[in-house]
């Protein structure tokens, strides 16, 4: 097995740079047990599925509608109102340009008759 391999398959398995930042394991015995048993070997199994558990447990505790909480507090109000009054401009501007304004539409023609002159 060739490191590019190895590589990739750390690129899809993200979490195991948790191990190894937390001084569980190193990337030298990632790398051997990705030699010997490959990367569909259930020796990865403890490694990825692990952190799928937690993540469900987290979500069920609560963790995902504190961190919705918190993203709401560093949303910007002022920007955001911003934004929303430019969109309404937008949006009256191009209603103006589409509905038919009643005072722009010609009057009806009417010949005049035949034995009146200008103004009479």
């Amino acid at each position: 097995m060739s490191k590019e391999l190895f590589k990739e398959f750390v690129k899809k398995n993200p979490q195991l740079i948790k191990y190894v930042n937390n001084n569980e394991m190193t990337w030298q015995k990632f790398y051997e047990m990705y030699d010997i048993y490959g990367s569909d070997d259930k020796v990865w199994d403890k490694y990825l599925k692990e952190d799928i558990k937690k993540d469900i447990k987290n979500l069920s505790t609560g963790a995902a509608l504190t961190d919705f909480i918190n993203f709401i507090k560093t949303v910007n109000l002022d920007g955001l109102q911003e934004g929303i009054s430019s969109v309404q401009r937008v949006l009256g501007i191009f209603q103006d340009f589409t509905k038919k304004d009643s005072s722009t539409t010609k009057e009806e023609y009417k010949p005049r008759p035949i034995y009146k002159h200008f103004e009479d």
